[in-house]
């Protein structure tokens, strides 16, 4: 498996700091956000009965180097694997009546390469302006001078969060166990 699908052993695994506990029942504000489709979304404002939201620190680039130390950061290595999981489990979301949305801090544009390259099938959205994560408080670390965000992802239902997985390790897990929830959901 090529070493950019996959995760390094001895990764550090994130722990459950709180940074999510708030999240349950919030409603997501109305805020546009730019997606690689080039569409501006407002994620409380689906045309599904569920839309899912994951969030993770930002892809690198095939060639360049990432971060200092982010191996060395729980739960900051693995946006690829974690990309792929929703895109090889989007259809089944979309059965189940969900919307798919990725999420991160990085520009359209950086965003762009790796959504093409990943052949994405729905929008990743940038919050390069920190907007949804100021609004929302969403947990957040700091890596080479830039703010990323921690892994999660969120389900909501209209514009209320019904559902989160926080934090998300290995990286690749929570696609299939929104797949589980919603599937309970929906019977």
């Amino acid at each position: 498996m090529d070493s950019l699908f996959a995760h390094p052993a001895g990764l550090p695994a994130p722990v459950d700091d709180g940074g999510a506990d708030h999240l349950i029942g919030v409603e997501v504000p109305q805020l546009a956000l730019c997606g690689t489709n080039g569409e501006d979304v407002q994620i409380g404002r689906g045309t599904t009965p569920w839309t899912v939201v994951y969030a993770y620190p930002m892809t690198g680039v095939p060639g360049q180097p990432l971060p200092h130390n982010w191996d060395a950061i729980p739960g900051a290595r693995g946006c690829t694997p974690q990309n792929c999981a929703f895109r090889d489990h989007y259809s089944e979301l979309q059965a189940l009546g969900a919307s798919v949305f990725g999420l991160s801090t990085q520009t359209t544009e950086y965003q762009q390469e790796m959504a093409e390259r990943l052949h994405l099938p729905f929008p990743v959205l940038s919050d390069a302006k920190l907007e949804l994560a100021h609004a929302l408080s969403l947990p957040t670390f700091e890596a080479d001078g830039k703010t990323l965000l921690k892994r999660l992802s969120m389900v909501l239902r209209g514009s209320r969060i019904e559902h989160v997985i926080y934090p998300v390790f290995p990286s690749n897990s929570d696609a299939p166990a929104i797949v589980e929830w919603l599937s309970g959901k929906t019977r």
